[in-house]
C-alpha cells in the first residue's frame, strides 16, 4: 500500500527527514509515533504531497506519487487542526465537501454514529472543540477509501466520542483498510494499534508490535515503554 524509500527532508539547517524507510503492505492500524521534532508531521505531509522531500520516493498503491496530485481522491485525511469556516453550518461544509471530492459518501449514517443531527443547522463556530471534531471525523471517514490517515484524531473527544472512535477504527479495520494514527495518548494507541513505528531524529528507530516494544524495552507497560525508548541511556 505505501512504500517509503530512503526519505529526506531538510528546512533551513533543520534536518527533519534522514534517509527513512518505511514499507506498509499490510492491512490494519499502525501509529506512528515519536517526540516534537521527530519527523511524523513532516512525513504525513509528504504522504499528502504537501511537502515535498529533498530526496527519496514515495509509492502509493503501487505508484509513485511525485508530480502526481490524483492519487490524494483514495486517501481519507483528517487532520490535527480543522481550519473550518466559522460561518458555515455543519450541513453545509458537509454538502461542500460532497461536491468537491466527487465521490459516492456515507454522511448520513456517521452523522448517526456520533449523534450529530442537532448541530447540522448550527455555524461551525458556534461549536465546542469536541463537536467540531466529529464533525471532522465525519467528513474524513464517509468518503470510505482504503488509506486513512489520522493525525491526532482523539482531539477535544470526551469519552464516550472516544469509544465511539475506537469502535469505528475497529469496523474499518475489519473492511481491510490500512489506517495510519499519530497520537499522544498513549492508552488510546495500545488499545488500537496493529503496529508501533516510533521515530527518532527523522529515522525509524523502532517499528513493531505493542508486546514487542514492551519486551524491547523490559517494560510491563506500554507508556512506561515509550519513555523507555526517549530515556538517555536507552537511545
Amino acid at each position: 500500500m505505501v512504500s517509503i524509500q530512503n526519505l529526506h527532508k531538510q528546512f533551513g539547517a533543520l534536518k527533519v527527514l534522514n534517509g527513512l524507510e518505511l514499507d506498509i503492505m499490510e492491512k490494519g492500524i499502525i501509529a506512528v509515533l515519536g517526540p516534537n521534532g521527530s519527523g511524523k508531521t513532516t512525513l504525513i505531509k509528504s504522504l499528502l504531497g504537501m511537502v515535498v522531500p529533498d530526496k527519496g520516493e514515495i509509492s502509493i498503491a503501487g505508484s509513485n506519487i511525485r508530480k502526481r496530485w490524483n492519487y490524494r481522491q483514495e486517501i481519507d485525511y483528517l487532520p490535527q487542526i480543522a481550519n473550518f469556516p466559522g460561518n458555515l453550518k455543519v450541513q453545509e461544509l458537509i454538502t461542500m465537501i460532497k461536491d468537491l471530492r466527487g465521490k459516492p459518501a456515507r454522511e448520513k449514517e456517521l452523522i448517526e454514529y456520533f449523534r450529530l443531527q442537532p448541530f447540522l443547522d448550527k455555524k461551525l463556530n458556534k461549536l465546542s472543540g469536541g463537536t467540531q471534531q466529529k464533525v471532522n471525523l465525519v467528513l474524513c471517514f464517509m468518503f470510505d477509501s482504503q488509506l486513512v490517515i489520522l493525525d491526532e484524531p482523539t482531539s477535544g473527544l470526551d469519552p464516550v466520542a472516544l469509544l465511539q472512535l475506537r469502535n469505528l477504527l475497529q469496523e474499518e479495520k475489519e473492511k481491510g483498510k490500512t489506517i495510519l494514527i499519530t497520537s499522544h495518548i498513549m492508552n488510546f494507541v495500545e488499545e488500537v494499534a496493529d503496529r508501533i513505528v516510533f521515530l527518532l531524529e527523522g529515522k525509524i528507530y523502532f517499528d513493531g508490535t505493542v508486546s514487542e516494544i514492551k519486551s524491547s524495552t523490559g517494560q510491563p507497560d506500554f507508556e512506561h515503554a515509550i519513555a523507555k525508548l526517549l530515556s538517555e541511556d536507552h537511545v
